[in-house]
This record gives structure tokens, C-alpha cells and sequence, in this order.
């Protein structure tokens, strides 16, 4: 990561004060940056593969191949807007860390376990708020 991140000690809503160490931060921040230049290549690498790029269709072609590309369309876009939402959650995750709020829970104000930060470091929710959150999606 180009600058570095201090250490800072987070206080969550219960008054909690905790202190992430810099080993953590830079590693993760570091990963977070090259994640989203991966991201950022495989949306650039979709926009030219999808057939509805201005070119690329033609207009004379057989309803089955036009069938074809729609399809190849819908699914391009759904994937271009999945890595749409990872790279915004990643670019919130990075100012996180800038702010010294990385790890701490936006919902409840807790500290987010160090385990999940690893499996997942652009979350914002501990597992407890992640699964209320899921149980009123599905309740929807």
C-alpha cells in the first residue's frame, strides 16, 4: 500500500476500545488494492467480450445467434454488476482502514472477528448482524 496506515485504536458503540495492529492493516489494505485491480481487469476484459459492444452485433444475424447474444448480454451485465458491488465494497473497506473503523462493526459497533476479516476483508458486519441482515432479506 502507498501510505501507510497507522495504528488506531477504534472505539465500537459499547465504549469498546480496540486497536488493530499495522501488521493486519498493511497486509490487508495491500490486498484489498491488488483485488480490485483484478476486478477492475476482469470487468474490462467482459466489456469487450460482450456482444452488444457497439461492432460487435450484427444486424443481419439469425434470430437463434441474436437469442445467443441477449443471453451472453444479460449475463455479462449481471456479472460486470456483481464486480461492480465487490470493488465499492472493497474502495468502503480501504477508507475503513484510513478512518481506523476497519473491523468494527457498522451495525452493532462490535469488533469483528479476525478470522472472518481474513476469509472476507471488505466486510462491514460481524456474523451476528450479517445473519439478521440475511434472515429479513429472505423474510422480504
Amino acid at each position: 500500500m502507498a501510505d501507510k496506515v497507522p495504528q488506531k485504536a477504534n472505539k465500537g458503540r459499547a465504549g469498546q476500545v480496540f486497536a488493530i495492529p499495522q501488521r493486519l492493516l498493511s497486509p490487508i489494505g495491500d490486498f484489498l488494492i491488488s483485488q480490485i485491480k483484478r476486478l477492475e481487469k476482469r470487468r474490462s476484459s467482459l466489456e469487450k467480450d460482450d456482444p452488444f459492444v457497439s461492432g460487435r452485433s450484427d444486424n443481419f444475424a439469425s434470430p437463434d445467434t441474436t437469442a445467443a447474444e441477449q443471453f451472453g448480454h444479460a449475463k455479462t451485465e449481471a456479472i460486470k454488476q456483481e464486480i461492480d458491488r465487490r470493488i465499492v465494497q472493497m474502495r468502503k473497506a480501504l477508507t475503513r482502514i484510513k478512518l481506523g473503523s476497519y473491523g468494527i462493526c457498522e451495525s452493532c459497533g462490535s469488533m469483528i472477528d479476525t478470522d472472518r476479516l481474513m476469509v472476507f476483508p471488505e466486510t462491514t458486519l460481524c456474523v451476528t448482524c450479517e445473519s439478521k441482515k440475511e434472515s429479513k432479506s429472505r423474510k422480504s
